[in-house]
Parts: structure tokens; C-alpha cells; sequence
């Protein structure tokens, strides 16, 4: 990808802030929607600039950290979902994501509380590594069958993603990032987000869901020829 294009006399770039959790099948995938958007984005002359933000959304702060059970057993019992249907949609869910190029694998998957893993994310945010760790836990989540809700796993993640494992594992053991948390959880209180993934574009437009890239790249697009014309 080439860099941004930059336009005489436009010097801030579009900021994206996204609502997500870690635990939310359709956050990965509008993740990676919104990455293969801005990269068609990037193929303009006049490309825009962008920044990517990731903030904190709990599905399900409830959840236990060691949940005995899979992902059928969870929405079945937890949610009182139906049992074939929660299958059904799982099986919808994972060709939704294979078509964005990401293999689900829901028969491995450790169901989880993600409140420790937000507050790495905002460790990580602090070390310039957000996106990377981000994409860390996600995948370890959905397509390998790791456990991302106890501090060793997270601090072993942390560290494959490039973070100094010891700095990893004292903000997770001394809770320093909790309060960044719940002021993510604020926001979208404030911002009456109640499902994820959310996108709020430039403090002015929002979008909900995992929308297809040409939707990404679209409003990126007109975002930025407002920015050149205001």
C-alpha cells in the first residue's frame, strides 16, 4: 500500500474510532472490511489520510474467564439461544468471514470474560501497537483456539505481537488500564452504542456493523473531500 496522498493545506487526517470486542465475531470481520476499504481508498490520487482507533465494547461482561463449555454451550445456556440455531448462525458467520479471507474456527474457540484483553489493548495503544495486538488477539481468538482472558495467555500474545512481556504482564496484573476501559465504555454509553462493531467517522458520521469494504472506502472518500472543500 502506498502511503497517503497529502493535500496542500488539509493536515488532519480522518479519524475512525471503533467500538469492538475481542469476543465478537462480526468485529474481526468488519475489521478487516474496513482495512481492504481504506486500501481501495489508497489506490486514488487524491488518496485519503487516515487514523484507526480501537476502543473498548464487552458483549458480555458476565462471562466467566474459564467457561466450560464451547460457543454452542455458551449461547444456548448463557443467552438461552436454541441450540440448532445457534449452529445455523454460526455456520452463516463463518462463511460471512471466510468470504473477508478469515477462517473461523468456532470448534476451537475458548469462550471467555475479554476484560483484561481490552485493558492489554490499551497497554499496547500506549506502546504505538494497537493495530498489531489487536490483530493478535482476534485471530488467536477465532482461528487458533487460544485463550484470551487470563494474563499468562495475554502476556504470551502480547509478547508474539512485539510488546516486552514483563511491561505486558505488570498493566495486566496491576489494572492500570481498567479506568481506559470503563472510559471506553463510557463513550458509547454516551454515544447510545449498544451493539458492536461501531464505527464513528471523523466525530461526525456513525456506521453500524461489519458494512462491506466499497462502504468503508466510500465514506472515507467523501469524508475526505469535505475536509478539502470545508
Amino acid at each position: 500500500m502506498r502511503p497517503p496522498a497529502v493535500v496542500p493545506g488539509v493536515t488532519d487526517a480522518i479519524k475512525i474510532d471503533v467500538w469492538s470486542d475481542i469476543a465478537c465475531p462480526w468485529c474481526y470481520i468488519g475489521k478487516r472490511n474496513l482495512e481492504k476499504g481504506l486500501a481501495d481508498a489508497q489506490s486514488d490520487d487524491d488518496a485519503p489520510e487516515v487514523e484507526v482507533v480501537f476502543h473498548s465494547f464487552e458483549l458480555s461482561p458476565d462471562t466467566p474467564v474459564d467457561f466450560d463449555g464451547d460457543e454452542v454451550d455458551f449461547l444456548a445456556g448463557h443467552k438461552g439461544m436454541p441450540r440448532e440455531g445457534v449452529r445455523e448462525m454460526l455456520e452463516t458467520v463463518t462463511g460471512v468471514a471466510a468470504n473477508a479471507g478469515l477462517e473461523y474456527r468456532f470448534d476451537l474457540l475458548k469462550h471467555t470474560n475479554t476484560v483484561k484483553a481490552h485493558e492489554l489493548l490499551h497497554f499496547a495503544k500506549a506502546q504505538g501497537a494497537q493495530h498489531e495486538v489487536t490483530e493478535r488477539l482476534m485471530s488467536a481468538y477465532f482461528t487458533e483456539g487460544r485463550h484470551v482472558g487470563r494474563v499468562d495467555d495475554l502476556v504470551a500474545l502480547a509478547s508474539e505481537a512485539g510488546l516486552d512481556a514483563d511491561a505486558a504482564r505488570e498493566a495486566l496484573e496491576s489494572d492500570r488500564h481498567l479506568a481506559d476501559v470503563r472510559a471506553d465504555q463510557a463513550q458509547a454509553q454516551a454515544y447510545g452504542i449498544q451493539g458492536v462493531p461501531f464505527f464513528v467517522i471523523d466525530g461526525k458520521y456513525g456506521v453500524s456493523g461489519a458494512q462491506p469494504p466499497e462502504a468503508f472506502a466510500q465514506i472515507a472518500r467523501q469524508v475526505w473531500a469535505e475536509k478539502q472543500t470545508a
